[in-house]
């Protein structure tokens, strides 16, 4: 099992402080999260700022959810994955979304599922998609603006999800009720 250290206000690097100040702010707590990339000022500014950005994209909370649940449940995200379930209850978000996307179920509507299946293609295949992938992502609904989003959505997954795999990050305890594990192979 790996660590990282989860830093809080005093013991972050300085140019971390003010950054978790904000997330106590935000968040009422520090998510652990944002304690571990504290120990790099970079990818903890870097993080909060995608995560901002991919708030403020076109998607609505359904398909935020979405484009989040579906690559923290492809990436075995123990912590995300639970984080995210939470947030999607804040969000107002049906609770049934929520379940199919941790149990790799059916989505509730075909615009979902198509999204759903247009955000697996890119994680899945590290951006190579189809020309025929772009026209049943396009003909659902959605279009060119929404696939950049979805990467925007996909970097910041990127980060969090990998740094909770090495960091092992103990999910909040809000999160807690929402535990999950992936699938067994």
């Amino acid at each position: 099992m790996t660590t990282l250290k989860i830093h809080n206000i005093e013991t972050a690097p300085e140019g971390s402080k003010a950054l978790l100040e904000q997330s106590l702010k935000q968040n009422g707590m520090i998510p652990g999260l944002h304690g571990v990339l504290a120990g790099a000022p970079g990818i903890l500014e870097a993080y909060q700022t995608l995560h901002k950005l991919f708030t403020q994209s076109s998607f609505n909370n359904e398909e935020l959810t979405v484009v989040w649940q579906t690559i923290n449940v492809e990436h075995e995200c123990h912590y995300c994955v639970p984080a995210h379930t939470g947030i999607a209850h804040m969000m107002k978000v049906d609770s049934s979304l929520s379940d199919a996307l941790r149990n790799k179920t059916a989505m509730p509507t075909e615009k979902l599922q198509v999204l759903h299946d247009f955000t697996l293609k890119i994680a899945r295949n590290r951006g190579h998609v189809t020309q025929d992938d772009l026209d049943t992502f396009y003909k659902a609904g959605y279009e060119e603006r929404q696939v950049l989003e979805i990467i925007l959505g996909l970097s910041q997954k990127v980060i969090s999800n990998y740094t909770n795999h090495i960091a092992n990050t103990p999910v909040d305890a809000p999160f807690q009720k929402f535990a999950w594990k992936p699938e067994t192979k």
